[in-house]
């Protein structure tokens, strides 16, 4: 008698059927295991960074939806940065008040660099809206013509107006808690560095902070959620930090605790370099990031379609 293949023979010579094997004890507690199981379909990303084009296309959509939203959330989420960015403030503060006795520059700047970061990570992962961040992220919907200028416009003026009652709010409680922080040499030091320079020097100042939180900004959409957006953050405001640029709404929230603190500054003072940063920030984020992210890779997107077309021709 052949075989037949695929088939199970029993002791006595018979062709088990798929009936008789279910009937088996095995058979009966794999069938009640397999309806205990519950199908998941696990999604694997090995890519570490996104594509231009797809990190482009999620930019877009984040300026779309950021430009959309109500201006009472918008606005309530921009007093959650500023008051965040507080923490650097304090933070800096702290440091440079400790390293002051070593007179050294170098180690001014390093020690500063190292603390400066922590209200951005703070802020920009807990998804509160900072100016800086929308310098360019808002302006790609607009580039791509899915927006206009009155819509960015708003989503700038509701920002700013959030970010700066919070910078302020910020400053009033580290200036309420002086007694506890005792940094108010720091404070002091830091509002000199914000109020030394001449326009032009200022200006061009925040022009590169703008660019490199700009830069931030488009660097946390490029790349995973977590780690990866948090050394993004990191690296950006290390590097603002370091070269002691001029960030507008962190360094809100040090002027209006140095004119609080002490009557060493004026109003004037602190709206001068409020002015001034806002506006070197804009430039850097919207031309510098926003303009020429978008500019490139839109001009790419159809050589590369041509020459995926000439080589299906071929």
């Amino acid at each position: 008698m052949a075989e037949e293949p695929g088939k199970i023979l029993l002791p006595d010579g018979t062709v088990a059927s798929e009936e008789e094997e279910t009937t088996t004890e095995r058979g009966k507690d794999r069938s009640w295991e397999e309806g205990q199981y519950i199908p998941v379909i696990i999604k694997r990303s090995d890519e570490v960074r996104r594509h231009p084009d797809d990190s482009l296309e999620h930019a877009i959509d984040d300026g779309l939806e950021q430009l959309k939203r109500p201006a009472v959330s918008l606005f309530l989420s921009a007093i959650a940065a500023g008051l965040t960015v507080g923490f650097s403030a304090m933070a800096v503060a702290i440091v440079t008040q400790a390293v002051a006795p070593l007179e050294s520059t170098l180690l001014t700047r390093i020690a500063t660099a190292v603390v400066y970061p922590l209200g951005f990570v703070l802020c920009v992962m807990s998804g509160a809206q900072l100016y800086t961040e929308h310098t360019a992220t808002a302006v790609y919907p607009l580039l791509d013509r899915q927006a206009t200028f009155k819509m960015l416009l708003r989503l700038w003026v509701i920002v700013i107006a959030g970010n700066l009652f919070g910078a302020a709010a910020s400053a009033s409680l580290l200036t309420m808690t002086e007694t506890v922080i005792q940094a108010k040499a720091g404070y002091v030091a830091i509002g000199h560095h914000l109020v030394e320079f001449d326009a032009f020097s200022l200006i061009v100042s925040a022009l590169l902070a703008g660019w490199l939180m700009a830069l931030g900004a488009w660097l946390v959409i490029s790349t995973r959620i977590g780690f990866s957006q948090m050394v993004s953050i990191y690296v950006v405001t290390f590097l603002i930090g370091l070269g002691g640029l001029h960030h507008s709404i962190a360094g809100s929230a040090e002027m209006f605790t140095a004119l609080f603190i002490s009557d060493e500054f004026t109003l004037r003072q602190t709206m001068r370099f409020i002015g001034l940063a806002l506006f070197g920030n804009l430039i850097g984020g919207s031309l510098f990031v926003g303009v020429l992210n978008y500019a490139h890779i839109r001009k790419t997107q159809p050589a590369s379609e041509e020459s995926s077309i000439k080589t299906e021709d071929s």
